[in-house]
């Protein structure tokens, strides 16, 4: 790393040390900042060629610098002629003015040490791009050594000279008597430009029609510098010291032949033996042999020979040389008319670029860059133009580097991204920008992105035009990736949405929806929650576009993997806005179908998060009270403190999961935790099992019977299933006028307590528990029930979704057998736990053995399963019961007429309830 820094210093500090040297002092650098050495040029290379800027206006040039102690080794007489012949051609450049002639910026100025002028910038001359590097810096600029011609710069490059040298002809009547690559300069866009003026031969007059030039005969004994280059020259010129403009016309024709072999002249010349070598130059022109111009391109060959021939009149003139079929190329045509863009009116410009394109990609890439890109942004100050150049600019654009497109477009385009002016034109101006968005956002640099580029969007979102509008919301996607979130977030999407609830477009707020759904991925889930989804609530109109671009909303957050909808915000939000929008009229039924499917598909993610949820709670509640059966310490505090809701629950509805299928894994997951109770605990637990054996024996059940709730665990559920069993009373009245039914015997309660006392299975009072006979009156009765019709519930059936509990207590018999009693056990199915528990069949007498009774058959099962019921129930009054099929999907006939049998699946994939328990859970979830 230090041998690099000190290589760089070394080479910096020698270029500036050479600069000091040749231009110290020079009134150039009082104006002109010197930088470094790139070329060189003129008359036998002697010009060293410096890039620069002027300090004023930073506006770059080329400064050209003569050393004098190039000449030291001449004699002051020498050196004097040397200096006159130099200061005469810069002189006679400069009071040229043409767009083929090397631009003055700066006239020449002397010094002691050196001689120096400014010009337009420069890249190289010919001489240099041909291999001739005499007088370069060493090392030799790579730009400069890897330097090739391509066909259309070859070609316009020698239309500019033939050009140049007409209007030197024509215009001027003037003689360049030293044209040669050496004096042709290749400006910074690529342009042929005539300098070295040293030789010039003005006319002696101007005004005729035919003009007279006096040449000066060969000297050979004078400085190299002081005499044009012998190569290049015509042989009139030496032979017969004479010339004309067709001497500068065979010089034409050389530099022709040199420009296609590597920048060899036809012939050699011996400078010491000047006219023997030109006498046998003459020789060799007269008999040309082909082998000469091989080289050459066939379309030109002929005109070349014409100009090399010996005859001047046979040589064409400068101005039919520009018309030659040569020329004819569309890359030249297309360069040579950008050079005449001041002469033309704003349509035949229009034209022009409208055409443009089709040509652009056929030529070279540094034509387009350096040549044909700094002619299309000058017309950026056109207001007018716009529109039709900036197709063409960032055509050009997409074939730069970034580092071009920074250094070269870039600034000239800032200006017309804030273009508003004309309306028309700004229009134009958007469109065509949308149109290449990605371009623009993946070579600008992002400061630029965020004062530039992203304000220009923004307004085109906010345009008047709804094709704008929709051309930006249908190309944002394409380009979302490459705006960075917090403009997204703060800029964009407030635009998008406001776009989408402020036009009256449908095409406008279709095209909004569908852009907010693409760019979903590159936000976050909550801002999509907090931010997208309720705005969709805010659109007013119900047009099936838009409401299918909601659901596509919807769905797109609802199934992608880093977005997702939470269950709260799907039970609460999204799906009530959903199923109001699936019926409206306007939707056809596949789009119906559409909005179904994504609700159930809702509908499933939710209830299955939501059942995983109760099952860990479940596992953890179950996990909670094992550790305090295999804890004495706590089981006391748990004595002491009254349960918690949760645990209430479960001692009512039994601790089996929703499907009845965690009872088997509650009671194997306590039965090791009982086998590690003590003795004195034992002993505690048989006591409480003889005493619930004796409330089983006891009837009526007196009230003080019942022991406080912080006695046992096992008397409060005794005692909550004996409450429970009252009530369920209240719930199962039948019409005053219905006949009274007998009770049968069992365990089972008249549908209906009257106001006399309610008799049991012998004939004995029943006891609620609190009161010694059960006396409730019908008419004080507050349970929040609708009266009852006809039948049981009648007028319930089809409005409610209550639970038909009447019809649980209904005979099977026929319809006209209204004179049973109905048996009440299916209630202690309903509300009894799983777990060998203390119900009403237990503490009721035991039926005799062998009785004829029709419930004990159908009811016989095991204590600890669940018996369904059989058959369909019939209503009282012989109206067939139902609970309201209609309003309530849940319920279904075949849940009441299944056999008996473990619980199944159905094809549609919902379990049959094996007891109302089972029914009552599925209702309610």
């Amino acid at each position: 790393m230090e041998s690099m820094l000190n290589k760089l210093k070394s080479t910096v500090t020698k270029v500036t040390a050479d600069v000091t040297s040749a231009v110290m002092g020079n009134p150039v650098t009082r104006e002109f900042e010197v930088g470094r050495h790139i070329a060189s040029g003129g008359p036998g290379l002697c010009w060293r060629i410096y890039n620069g800027t002027k300090k004023s206006t930073k506006q770059e040039v080329a400064v050209f610098v003569f050393d004098k102690k190039m000449i030291d080794k001449y004699q002051k007489f020498d050196k004097d002629q040397i200096i006159d012949s130099l200061k005469k051609g810069v002189q006679q450049l400069t009071r040229l003015r043409h767009p083929r002639l090397l631009t003055v910026q700066h006239p020449l100025e002397e010094s002691r040490d050196c001689l120096a002028f400014c010009t337009e910038p420069v890249f190289a001359s010919l001489s240099n791009v041909l291999g001739q590097w005499d007088n370069l810096p060493s090392p030799v600029p790579n730009d400069i050594k890897e330097y090739k011609l391509y066909d259309v710069e070859t070609k316009y490059g020698l239309l500019q000279i033939s050009e140049g040298l007409s209007f030197l002809h024509s215009g001027v009547k003037m003689v360049h008597g030293n044209l040669c690559p050496e004096n042709i300069i290749l400006n910074k866009s690529g342009a042929w430009k005539i300098m070295g003026f040293d030789f010039s031969i003005s006319s002696n007059n101007p005004s005729d029609a035919e003009p007279k030039y006096t040449c000066k005969e060969w000297e050979p004994n004078l400085p190299p510098l002081c005499l044009p280059n012998p190569e290049y020259l015509a042989p009139e010129y030496i032979l017969s010291v004479s010339c004309d403009s067709a001497s500068d016309m065979y010089s034409l024709g050389v530099v022709m032949h040199a420009v296609f072999n590597e920048g060899k002249p036809v012939f050699q010349v011996n400078k010491h033996d000047i006219f023997k070598s030109f006498s046998r130059q003459l020789d060799q022109l007269s008999t040309m042999s082909p082998a000469v111009l091989n080289k050459i391109p066939e379309d030109v060959r002929e005109h070349v020979k014409m100009l090399l021939s010996v005859t001047p009149n046979v040589r064409p003139d400068a101005d039919q040389m520009t018309k030659i079929p040569f020329f004819d190329d569309v890359g030249a045509v297309t360069l040579q008319y950008f050079d005449s863009l001041f002469q033309r009116d704003n349509l035949q410009k229009s034209q022009f670029y409208k055409g443009l394109p089709k040509v652009l990609p056929k030529l070279p890439k540094r034509v387009v860059v350096y040549r044909i890109l700094p002619a299309l942004t000058s017309e950026f100050v056109n207001p007018d133009m716009v529109p039709f150049v900036l197709p063409n600019v960032l055509l050009i654009a997409e074939e730069c580097t970034k580092d071009e497109y920074v250094r070269l477009i870039l600034p000239d385009l800032t200006p017309v991204f804030k273009q508003q002016e004309p309306v028309q034109a700004s229009n134009m101006i958007l469109l065509i920008f949308l149109q290449k968005m990605d371009l623009l956002l993946t070579k600008t640099p992002a400061e630029d992105i965020k004062n530039s580029v992203l304000p220009m969007v923004y307004r085109a979102l906010e345009a008047p035009s709804v094709q704008i509008q929709e051309l930006c919301l249908n190309i944002i996607p394409t380009f979302a990736n490459l705006i960075d979130y917090p403009s997204m977030k703060n800029s964009l999407i407030p635009r998008i949405k406001s776009a989408c609830l402020q036009t009256s477009s449908l095409a406008v707020r279709v095209n909004s929806l569908v852009c907010l759904g693409k760019i979903l991925e590159y936000l976050d889930k909550w801002f999509v929650i907090d931010e997208i989804l309720p705005f969709l609530q805010q659109i007013p109109s119900r047009e099936p576009a838009v409401l299918m671009g909601i659901l596509g909303i919807y769905k797109c957050t609802f199934s992608h993997k880093k977005l997702g909808i939470p269950k709260e915000h799907l039970a609460t939000k999204s799906l009530p806005h959903l199923v109001s929008l699936s019926i409206d009229n306007n939707l056809n039924l596949n789009q119906f179908n559409s909005f179904m499917m994504v609700i159930r598909d809702m509908l499933s993610r939710m209830e299955a998060e939501h059942k995983t949820k109760l099952e860990q709670l479940h596992v953890m509640q179950e996990q909670q009270r094992t550790i305090n059966i295999s804890n004495p310490g706590s089981q006391s505090e748990d004595i002491k403190s009254p349960p918690s809701s949760g645990n209430q629950i479960d001692d009512i509805f039994g601790s089996s999961g929703v499907n009845g299928k965690e009872n088997g894994t509650a009671a194997s997951t306590s039965q090791p935790n009982r086998m590690s109770l003590t003795l004195e605990e034992k002993q505690r637990l048989a006591k409480e099992q003889e005493q619930a054996a004796k409330l089983r024996n006891q009837q009526p059940l007196a009230p003080q019977t019942i022991k406080p709730a912080a006695t046992t665990n096992a008397q409060t559920k005794d005692l909550t299933s004996s409450l429970l069993n009252n009530m369920t009373s209240l719930s199962s009245m039948s019409l005053a006028n219905t006949p009274r039914p007998a009770p049968v015997q069992g365990s089972t309660m008249p549908a209906f307590p009257s106001t006399s006392p309610m008799v049991g299975s012998m004939g004995a009072p029943v006891s609620n528990g609190f009161n010694p006979t059960m006396g409730f009156q019908t008419g004080a009765m507050g349970m929040g029930m609708r009266p009852t019709g006809p039948g049981l519930y009648g007028g319930m059936a089809t409005t409610t979704s209550t639970p038909n509990f009447g019809a649980l207590a209904q005979n099977h018999g026929l319809t006209g057998q209204s004179n049973k009693a109905p048996d009440m056990s299916a209630l202690d199915s309903l509300f009894t736990p799983n777990k060998p528990k203390v119900t009403l069949n237990q503490m009721g007498p035991n039926p005799t053995p062998g009785a004829n009774t029709p419930w004990l058959s159908q009811f016989g099962a095991p204590q600890n399963a669940q018996t369904p019921m059989q058959g369909v129930p019939v209503g009282m009054g012989g109206v067939a019961s139902g609970f309201g099929m209609q309003a309530n999907p849940f319920f279904s006939p075949q849940n009441f007429s299944q056999p008996a049998a473990a619980p199944s699946m159905n094809p549609s994939g919902i379990k049959h309830s094996a007891s109302v328990n089972s029914d009552l859970k599925d209702l309610f979830g």
